[in-house]
């Protein structure tokens, strides 16, 4: 049966977390299967279903329910789908099914542009001054990740531990990521250091082994809704904008070579930095400037030879 093959699946991935799997690829499967289970029972009136019945019907209709009734995205569709088809691989490797049902399903991840922070808007809620204590602590530690690119999750879990003396004799974060367990070393910029130094005699600091108060995501999100509000920020301001910021408007648009942006992202590969970060606009007219200053200068050349 397809869930409960999905389910010792998921029981095998929970015994390897910390040791192949981060926590959040078994959120992501427990999740899958949570659909799979309320689709079969809504589409097919049954708890559960034959693996031989998974057919390309059945994966485009739930391709289908994900996209209309549980309101999903394309791409947060086309993950639930893939997860699934790693289930149905392992049962036609094992010789549970004679043939695999997603040899001809075809969909691809759409590429979207994310969203960032410019330099002046960045500028404009570093320079803005607060009353409430919130809104100054969310904006100090969203600052703060704006120059170190630590999501959320990374950026609670600091700990004192992670702050090292690196090869330069300065001080880096040197880390694991929660969502994919890969090494991230960042050199902590001025900007950032002064926000740990703010921090260093704070009560919850002293008493813990954390670097930085963080709170709770949903608090953190809600609040950076009112710093865009008063900052006259426009975009949709979460939490992890700031990591898009430094992968772009920080780093990137500073000349940092992709391959050491894509080190400190803590990416696996140089191809998720290049999906990731986004070149910003005034690079591209920097680069194209230079370029007719050049055509104006071989133009002029050819003149005076004449």
């Amino acid at each position: 049966m397809l869930l409960d093959v999905f389910q010792d699946h998921n029981d095998q991935l929970e015994k390897l977390i910390g040791i192949d799997y981060a926590p959040n690829t078994l959120i992501r499967y427990k999740t899958t299967k949570n659909h799979l289970t309320n689709f079969i029972k809504k589409e097919y009136k049954v708890k559960d279903i034959y693996l031989k019945k998974v057919d390309i019907k059945f994966i485009n209709a739930l391709e289908f329910y994900l996209k209309t009734k549980e309101k999903c995205s394309h791409n947060t569709t086309f993950k639930y789908v893939s997860n699934l088809k790693k289930i149905i691989r392992i049962s036609y490797t094992n010789g549970w099914i004679n043939k695999d049902p997603f040899l001809h399903y075809k969909t691809k991840f759409k590429i979207v542009d994310r969203e960032f922070l410019l330099e002046k808007e960045l500028d404009d809620i570093i320079e803005k001054e607060f009353k409430l204590e919130r809104l100054i602590l969310v904006k100090d530690i969203f600052v703060f990740c704006c120059f170190t690119g630590l999501a959320y999750i990374d950026v609670q879990k600091l700990s004192k531990d992670n702050i090292v003396i690196g090869i330069d004799g300065e001080y880096w974060v040197k880390t694991r990521r929660t969502k994919t367990d890969s090494r991230s070393n960042i050199p902590i910029l001025p900007v950032a250091q002064s926000i740990l130094n703010k921090y260093a005699n704070h009560p919850e600091i002293m008493r813990t082994n954390k670097v930085l108060p963080v709170l709770s995501n949903q608090k953190m999100n809600a609040y950076l809704k009112e710093i865009a509000d008063l900052c006259n920020i426009q975009k949709n301001l979460t939490f992890h904008l700031a990591r898009h910021t430094f992968a772009t408007t920080v780093t990137l648009n500073n000349g940092v070579p992709i391959e050491s942006v894509s080190k400190m992202l803590g990416h696996k590969s140089l191809r998720a930095t290049q999906h990731y970060a986004k070149i910003l606009d005034r690079k591209v007219s920097n680069d194209m400037s230079a370029l007719r200053l050049k055509m104006a200068a071989i133009k002029q050349n050819k003149k005076s030879s004449k």
